[in-house]
């Protein structure tokens, strides 16, 4: 089995490079199916948050696999309805629960809206306390990034946020480099986009490496920096999806695939009403 390739956070830590995604998996064992299935595989980075509902089944399958504490990786995400210190506190509290975990690896801030700050405070206040290793943000844009991060006293981790060959956040990137803040990218095969997969260079690409197109992605945003979580509950894809380390994409080859670059996204954090329209997304204390 290859050893996953971490990268060096501006914390110190070392993240496993590629992890598993666990968004729109549902809470009826599909999630710890499938998390049990990665971790038999090799992964050791496992991407949660509350809003996805699953926290329960990805801590019992980390409790379940054996596997010791501290070489498995969990990122965990607070919610909207969350922000604000002393909400924030317990939310935290929850999810350690809920995870059956003494620590999670990595906490981010899931929407950067309302009480972002009071949000921040209470993650650097579990931080010291040793309830969190790393601390980060998801979902800002620059404008975003400068409205709140002047205001915190620890500089994120990481910013996790959309991500494939279609929309590459160079501005974002240039921001984030200045202070070695490493971007995660979510929906990194472009939410499955055929068209991606189908791009000419992709394909050609996938026929030199023997390779298919979702590798050859995944090994392109490796060899930019990029932390990335692919999410399936197929077997085959599970696994195809960590075989990005026995190949090496030259530099023009690179260059080619930076040219798919549109500078758009699915989703725009900076557009009217976004806020409101997550916020009542759903409830995230309906069982509690």
């Amino acid at each position: 089995m290859t050893k996953t390739p971490t990268i060096t956070l501006n914390d110190g830590r070392a993240i496993p490079a590629i992890g598993f995604g666990t968004f729109q998996i549902p809470d009826d064992g599909s999630t710890y199916q499938a998390v049990k299935e990665a971790l038999v595989i090799g992964y050791r980075h496992i991407d949660t948050a509350v809003a996805y509902f699953n926290e329960d089944e990805v801590g019992q399958a980390i409790k379940d696999s054996g596997i010791p504490r501290d070489q498995i990786w969990v990122t965990s995400k607070l919610w909207l309805q969350d922000y604000g210190f002393d909400a924030a506190s317990r939310a935290i509290d929850r999810s350690l629960t809920k995870l059956r975990l003494d620590y999670i690896d990595l906490y981010l801030i899931h929407q950067p809206y309302g009480d972002v700050p009071g949000a921040w405070q209470a993650m650097e206040a579990a931080q010291k306390a040793g309830k969190l290793k790393s601390i980060g943000v998801s979902n800002m844009t620059p404008t975003l990034w400068q409205k709140f991060v002047p205001q915190f006293e620890t500089i994120p981790a990481v910013n996790q946020v959309e991500f494939n060959p279609y929309f590459q956040q160079q501005p974002l990137r240039q921001l984030l480099a200045a202070q070695d803040v490493k971007l995660e990218a979510w929906a990194p095969l472009g939410q499955g986009n055929q068209a991606l997969f189908k791009e000419p260079i992709i394909q050609q690409l996938a026929i030199k490496y023997h390779k298919d197109a979702g590798q050859i992605i995944l090994r392109f945003e490796h060899q930019e920096g990029v932390i990335v979580f692919p999410k399936s509950v197929h077997s085959a894809r599970i696994k195809s999806n960590r075989d990005i380390f026995d190949f090496e994409l030259t530099s023009t080859e690179m260059a080619q695939l930076r040219a798919l670059d549109t500078g758009k996204g699915h989703h725009d954090p900076d557009a009217p009403g976004v806020s409101e329209q997550l916020l009542h997304a759903f409830d995230v204390h309906a069982d509690d």
